[in-house]
């Protein structure tokens, strides 16, 4: 589709969000699941170009040059690199953040991208990540001893190296059961996609999500949870649909309304 350069607000049409607090709501979401994968640099420029789109909700057709000079400005001449924003504009769209769309003038050349942040989709958690490294067993054979071995072992991140994201709180709580960073950031993904698919804040699930880790960990004093992060994920759903439906109920809607409204949640 060979779109024409121009004012974004001929690109209305592109936007996914009903108006800014949507957007920013999802946005949150993303950040939430994968703003570990960016470096601060990526991250400043991401976060610049949300800026730009928050016109018309969700979509920018900002230059590149246009955003690196904001944040240059922003951060009094310690700007990034177009290198590093082209960087990020890669890792966003393979992540599913905003697709980007090329225009091009009048004349045909090409012109500024448009970029259209996507809704963070209501699904099933993505599958989960071996929790454990598999265990690598090296056999020496007695007529090779004088063969010189070279051991490349794999750096494992404690609790201290987990990502800015995730809530202090949570952090501390989870990191006595699971101590690499790694797993801390798996759970609260997990968090994230049940707060989302819910209807629930993420600035209001900490609790919650820590009284899930507990019962999980409950749980596991007693049983064998071969995927503890799923489990913990199914924890959390319940907990935050019983949420829902308390909140219904304290707003004066009654039970049969309650189950229609669910269902209509689903199936948007």
């Amino acid at each position: 589709m060979n779109l024409k350069s121009g004012s974004v607000d001929q690109f209305e049409q592109f936007s996914q969000f009903k108006d800014l607090q949507e957007f920013n709501a999802h946005l949150e979401i993303w950040l939430a699941v994968h703003k570990y994968k960016f470096s601060k640099g990526e991250l400043a420029g991401l976060k610049r170009l949300v800026r730009f789109a928050a016109k018309i909700p969700g979509v920018s057709n900002a230059k590149i040059g246009t955003v690196l000079k904001a944040i240059h400005e922003e951060y009094n001449g310690n700007g990034i690199s177009r290198s590093t924003f082209k960087r990020m504009i890669a890792k966003a769209e393979n992540l599913g953040i905003f697709t980007v769309h090329e225009t091009e003038r009048k004349n045909g050349s090409q012109s500024s991208n448009l970029y259209v942040f996507n809704r963070f989709p209501k699904s099933e958690p993505p599958k989960q990540e071996k929790m454990d490294p598999p265990n690598k067993t090296i056999n020496l054979s007695k007529t090779n001893k004088n063969q010189k071995i070279t051991k490349r072992n794999e750096t494992v991140l404690d609790h201290t190296f987990t990502s800015d994201h995730v809530p202090q709180s949570f952090s501390s709580t989870v990191k006595y059961f699971f101590p690499e960073a790694r797993q801390i950031e798996e759970f609260w993904k997990m968090t994230a996609i049940a707060a989302y698919k819910n209807n629930c804040e993420l600035k209001t699930i900490q609790e919650t999500a820590i009284l899930s880790f507990k019962q999980l960990i409950r749980k596991m004093k007693t049983s064998v949870i071969a995927k503890p992060a799923a489990y913990f994920y199914g924890i959390l759903n319940k907990k935050f649909e019983e949420k829902y439906f308390e909140e219904l109920h304290e707003m004066g809607f009654s039970a049969e309304e309650n189950d229609f409204s669910l269902d209509f949640f689903y199936k948007k």
